[in-house]
């Protein structure tokens, strides 16, 4: 029996031209090697299986190629591309950073860095998963990073960039790999199974480049997978039966209940979904997507972002027909909500089956009405003749009075007085539950509006009184005595003087008071300004560097030399027992 390859190596590239999907970095490379403007260290980093690890392999050929071809390829007759091909190259060295991340494998690679290539121009080390190396082994390669023989190259590879040394990354010129688009992805399986004579549904491709999320390895592994468990024949219901993926009819499905109304339809659904081994999670994710799909098709500039078939972009369109943009919103914001509050719930599929019936209320608001004639509960999405019913709210206000001309006064029918946002009902005030509606902001503005609002009447600043002022200081002084001992001590001598008009001059011992004074000026004059009842009151300070200021002890320190000029001792006991007062 023939030994099986996987498609990743099988159909690993080895040129520039049959990499996939990163043909920003490849041409630069190209560019590069074309007009001799190789760096001695490059770093590629990006997501799993995007082609880091085979870009360095392909640039590392090239560079060796000793009769490259006129598009810089390499030519594979020649005495170092046949060593790589057959992994005996001389060369190229590989390390796994992840096994070998001491500080002795890096101080043996840069010895091995000393000793020139026998064959071909350049050694070339690609080192992969370099975030796994220790700090020390980072340092320890640090120099030859930096300044290598003119002989050695060094590819680093790695998945978290985040987690390399500044010092690396600035020794190296960085190529970001991007994720695989699911076209890209797409494409190359199809030749795949030109090359291997499958038969397979464009539908079936999708569905696994999309579940490998961007990383070609892994969509090339779950291809391997499908074809051993279908043969020569590739469907689209095989694959998601395979994967354990929920087919997207049944969205359409559930989607088409939730317009109709049909709760029954919608609850009978969900537990088939739950009977066939899905978790709730995983089909309320699912009818994310699918929202969101909707959500795309509104608009032809935004349904290029749907990564589907035309044929089911149709479906989209035309199952998003009937529906509004805010609708499909407030569909998204009670998706995310269920999210959020599935892993923290007790009874998870309750969680989604109200989930269910929430939309149902939604797209069909009729469906969850109140029975035996009483008034059906406010839909949590507005209708789309919303827009008319608030012109004809417009359009009942009553008009302002205006001051009719002098006439004989006519006696005019009494008026019930309109109601004060206090006196309206508190209903008439509560916001639906999820997005608020463009509607109900309009009628919630129109209420506020129809009460006037008066504004406060400003009042005149108080003359500040000498002996007024002087109880409120004294007052914030023993506020501020206990947990404020710093402000305390410099405001206590400050010695301060008072005007009429809300001048307070403050007598400084030096500058570094009046700087502290006035890192806290706000709170103190905001106290004073609403004691006295005058917003103009402010500060000015004179610093007199003569004048003899009252020291107030009120650190630990200054508070032990206190004690010492009344007991000596004390000095004496403090050294012997070696205490240390700065606590």
């Amino acid at each position: 029996m023939e030994d099986f390859v996987v498609s990743a190596r099988k159909y690993r590239p080895d040129t520039f031209d049959t990499v996939v999907g990163q043909h920003a970095i490849t041409t630069t490379l190209k560019n590069a090697i074309k007009n001799g403007h190789l760096a001695q260290a490059f770093l590629f980093c990006g997501p799993r299986g995007v082609g880091k690890t085979t870009c360095a392999r392909i640039l590392a050929r090239t560079i060796n190629c000793m009769n490259p071809g006129p598009d810089l390829e390499p030519c594979g007759e020649c005495e170092s591309c046949r060593g790589f091909k057959n992994n005996a190259s001389q060369n190229i060295y590989e390390l796994d950073a992840a096994s070998n991340r001491s500080v002795d494998a890096m101080r043996a690679l840069v010895e091995q860095v000393r000793i020139p290539p026998q064959v071909g121009k350049y050694k070339v080390y690609i080192i992969d998963e370099v975030h796994m190396l220790t700090s020390e082994a980072f340092n320890a390669f640090l120099k030859t990073l930096e300044e290598p023989p003119a002989y050695a190259k060094f590819i680093l590879a790695t998945t978290e960039k985040n987690k390399i040394l500044a010092t690396i990354l600035s020794r190296c010129q960085i190529f970001d790999f991007k994720r695989i688009g699911v076209e890209d992805i797409v494409n190359h399986l199809k030749t795949i199974c030109q090359k291997e004579n499958i038969a397979c549904e464009e539908d079936a491709l999708r569905v696994i480049a999309q579940k490998a999320d961007g990383g070609l390895r892994d969509a090339l592994s779950m291809f391997d997978q499908m074809v051993s468990f279908s043969g020569n024949s590739l469907t689209y219901k095989q694959v998601i039966s395979m994967l354990n993926i929920l087919d997207y009819e049944t969205y359409f499905e559930m989607f088409g209940y939730f317009q109709k109304g049909d709760v029954s339809a919608c609850l009978n659904l969900f537990n088939m979904v739950l009977e066939n081994g899905f978790d709730g999670h995983v089909f309320a994710d699912g009818l994310s997507t699918h929202l969101r799909s909707l959500l795309l098709m509104q608009d032809a500039r935004t349904a290029e972002l749907l990564e589907s078939s035309p044929q089911l972009r149709e479906r989209y369109r035309e199952q998003t027909s009937p529906c509004s943009i805010a609708q499909l919103l407030q569909a998204l914001e009670l998706c995310n909500q269920c999210d959020l509050q599935y892993r923290e719930s007790n009874n998870k599929r309750l969680l989604v089956e109200m989930l269910l019936l929430q939309l149902v209320r939604l797209f069909a608001p009729a469906a969850l009405g109140a029975r035996g004639g009483e008034a059906p509960s406010v839909p949590m999405g507005e209708p789309e003749a919303q827009p008319v019913k608030e012109a004809e709210a417009v359009k009942n206000i009553p008009a302002a009075p205006v001051a009719p001309a002098a006439t004989p006064a006519e006696p005019k029918p009494a008026t019930p007085p309109q109601a004060t946002p206090e006196q309206m009902p508190q209903a008439a005030f509560r916001p639906a539950r999820g997005l608020t509606s463009v509607g109900s902001l309009k009628n919630l503005s129109l209420q506020v509006e129809a009460t006037p609002v008066q504004e406060p009447t400003p009042q005149a600043d108080e003359p500040v009184q000498a002996e007024s002022f002087m109880q409120v200081w004294q007052g914030y002084l023993e506020k501020i005595k206990d947990n404020r001992p710093s402000l305390y001590a410099i405001l206590s001598t400050s010695s301060p003087e008072s005007s009429p008009e809300g001048r307070i001059l403050l007598h400084m011992a030096n500058q570094s008071s009046r700087d502290t004074i006035e890192k806290d000026s706000l709170e103190v004059l905001s106290y004073l300004r609403t004691e006295l009842k005058n917003k103009n009151i402010t500060f000015d300070y004179h610093i007199d560097e003569n004048r003899e200021f009252v020291a107030k002890p009120y650190t630990a320190n200054e508070k032990f030399a206190q004690m010492v000029k009344t007991n000596a001792e004390l000095k004496h006991f403090k050294e012997t027992l070696h205490l240390n007062l700065d606590i």
